[in-house]
């Protein structure tokens, strides 16, 4: 059986009264260890990412409970029980200076962020400032739900739980971090609600510049893009009537060349032909020469012969 089923019982509800018993703690020590150990304690056992999630889910079930009652350390008590029961096992002295480390580190980047809105990413690279925004988001709900219930003139005042409490009373710097965020926030939420969102019309108008900046630098970007563009087009039509004209240059000395050649051609058929011509001319006169010839000579035979 959980030996923490109890004090899991007890506080399902963040709106349930604390219930005792607690479980028993160690006595305390007579004396305060040195700092080295104290040091030592703080950095092992390191904490997980999944263990940090896992407290931040317990500790926004009950926050409620913690801003109802001035008294908690049942309540830390409760949440670590609540975390040894997921299999993480730390003390109540340790969940409570986790959550005094993640409120600093929270307000840390809420700070960087309103201070330079451009830095705002790089603030919240903080990995659980979405968990802590929806803690202190519920918070604003329920302070919200608190004005309007003033303004109807109803007596919000929570009493103080005095079930959860031994007398002693929590760390006064957990709750100096606390208050002040929680000023913080409702302070936001009453500047919101009276219209004065002076923060954000400047983020506004400088978003406004910056889009108007870049913008302005998109279009200078565009123009000399379509200068060099236009330059390039301008010299590559030059280049393509270069070539085009060397083409035709080199086209027409081909023809001339063409023209040349056929000429050359034409007269050396015309002087073949000629010594061609002549040479029949003088074999047909040898040829009729030598006919001269037989006759002669045959008349000369017959002339003899009779």
């Amino acid at each position: 059986m959980d030996p923490f089923h109890h004090l899991n019982s007890s506080f399902s509800s963040p709106y349930h009264s604390l219930l005792s018993p607690s479980p028993p703690l160690p006595p305390p020590l007579a004396a305060e260890p040195p700092a080295g150990a104290a040091l030592e304690r703080e950095r092992l056992p390191q904490w997980s990412h999944a263990e940090t999630a896992a407290f931040l889910a317990i500790r926004a079930e009950l926050d409620h409970s913690f801003l109802t009652t001035k008294r908690n350390k049942a309540l830390w008590e409760a949440v670590s029980a609540r975390l040894g029961a997921q299999g993480f096992f730390r003390t109540p002295d340790q969940c409570k200076s986790k959550w005094k480390n993640l409120v600093t580190r929270f307000k840390g980047s809420e700070t960087a962020a309103d201070a330079d809105p451009a830095a705002a990413a790089q603030a919240r690279q903080f990995p659980f400032h979405d968990e802590m925004r929806r803690i202190f988001d519920a918070r604003v709900d329920w302070a919200r739900a608190l004005e309007r219930k003033k303004a109807k003139g109803k007596d919000v005042r929570p009493e103080d739980d005095e079930a959860g409490g031994d007398g002693e009373e929590d760390d006064g710097e957990e709750e100096e971090l606390e208050v002040e965020m929680a000023e913080e926030e409702a302070g936001r939420v009453a500047s919101e609600a009276r219209g004065g969102g002076a923060k954000k019309r400047r983020r506004k108008q400088e978003a406004a510049r910056t889009r108007a900046a870049d913008q302005g630098e998109v279009e200078a970007m565009l123009r000399e893009f379509m200068r060099r563009q236009v330059e390039m087009e301008e010299r590559w039509m030059e280049a393509a009537e270069a070539r085009e004209a060397e083409r035709r240059a080199r086209e027409e000395e081909w023809r001339t060349a063409m023209v040349t050649l056929g000429e050359e051609r034409l007269a050396l058929v015309r002087r073949w032909r000629e010594r061609e011509d002549a040479w029949r001319a003088r074999a047909e006169e040898r040829e009729e020469r030598r006919h001269q010839l037989v006759a002669a000579l045959l008349a000369k035979l017959g002339g003899d012969s009779s």
